[in-house]
């Protein structure tokens, strides 16, 4: 791993970098966050940079119940992303429960995601060339929440993507009634393998989140899900989130002319690839991930159209 560095001066940020798989480097810094926090990062990006700062620009927000997990959680997916895609990957280590609880993690990553942004030319990025923002479960939501912010504070570029795996998106204490009859994965999954009620409960005490907001409720009152971006899901059917995930995404398609890809892994538990990676499942589904951030690059430039 490569050590941590204060990111100053800007200038010699690239120079820093240390090559860490053939074709990508990557470093470990520190983000000025909006309170006294600072945030660590580990970023990626192409051993050979695209010409003219042209490497779409890609912000990762780790899984773990808001309260584990770090920058090696997504490390592969990052490197794999910068390998294979030219990106620039921002890696985010957000602060977690129950030490900090609600709303540390969408505060660090909207920093995160905000100095990403403001700071993509040093990296060797260029938003306007493609902007996603990823997330696994937790870090889903939290990819979710930072698309609503991008979007309400008028984002420019705009965020052009959203790669969702196993996201939450809902507060599960309290699922509206118009949507209580498609959500019927947390009772039918109430005792899964790898997420399930028990693990749910025991996340809820620990992050305090508050189902009043949009850092945390995709589907808090008087909130809307219009003008979010395309969004490419990836959903496991033995997963007591699968059900909010299929409404959101049938939601952004059918509803909001959002275009939409999702993917459904028949008898998978939450997170199976990262549990149990030798399965030849767990292979195609990062391969799966590779290519569906593929087809939101794919809208960069162009007028959305829904589709599915």
């Amino acid at each position: 791993m490569t050590p941590q560095v204060e990111i100053d001066p800007m200038g010699t940020w690239l120079s820093k970098f240390q090559v860490a798989v053939p074709g990508v480097k990557e470093i470990d810094t520190l983000l000025p966050g909006s309170t006294a926090h600072k945030i660590p990062v580990r970023i990626h990006a192409p051993e050979v940079p695209l010409p003219n700062n042209g490497s779409p620009l890609v912000v990762i927000m780790h899984g773990g119940g808001f309260s584990a997990g770090g920058l090696d959680s997504e490390t592969q997916a990052s490197r794999l992303l910068a390998k294979e895609l030219g990106t620039v990957v921002v890696n985010v280590d957000y602060r977690l429960a129950p030490q900090h609880p609600f709303p540390a993690a969408p505060n660090d990553c909207w920093d995160a995601t905000k100095w990403a942004h403001a700071n993509a030319a040093t990296l060797g990025a260029d938003p306007s060339k493609g902007f996603i923002l990823f997330g696994t479960s937790s870090g889903g939501n939290l990819a979710a929440v930072c698309a609503v912010l991008a979007r309400d504070t008028k984002l420019s570029p705009p965020v052009t993507g959203l790669c969702l795996l196993v996201p939450c998106v809902f507060d599960w204490r309290d699922i509206p009634e118009k949507y209580k009859d498609d959500i019927k994965s947390y009772e039918e999954q109430k005792d899964a393998a790898t997420l399930n009620k028990k693990a749910i409960d025991r996340i809820t005490v620990n992050y305090k989140p508050d189902g009043s907001s949009t850092l945390f409720n995709l589907y808090a009152p008087g909130a809307t899900r219009a003008g979010l971006p395309p969004t490419f899901l990836q959903i496991c059917e033995l997963d007591p989130l699968r059900d909010e995930a299929v409404v959101f995404e049938r939601e952004l398609r059918e509803e909001l002319n959002i275009p939409t890809k999702k993917l459904v892994y028949p008898n998978q538990p939450h997170g199976f690839w990262a549990f149990f990676p030798h399965l030849e499942e767990s292979k195609t589904f990062r391969m799966d991930t590779l290519e569906g951030v593929k087809w939101l690059m794919g809208f960069v430039g162009k007028e959305q159209n829904g589709t599915s």
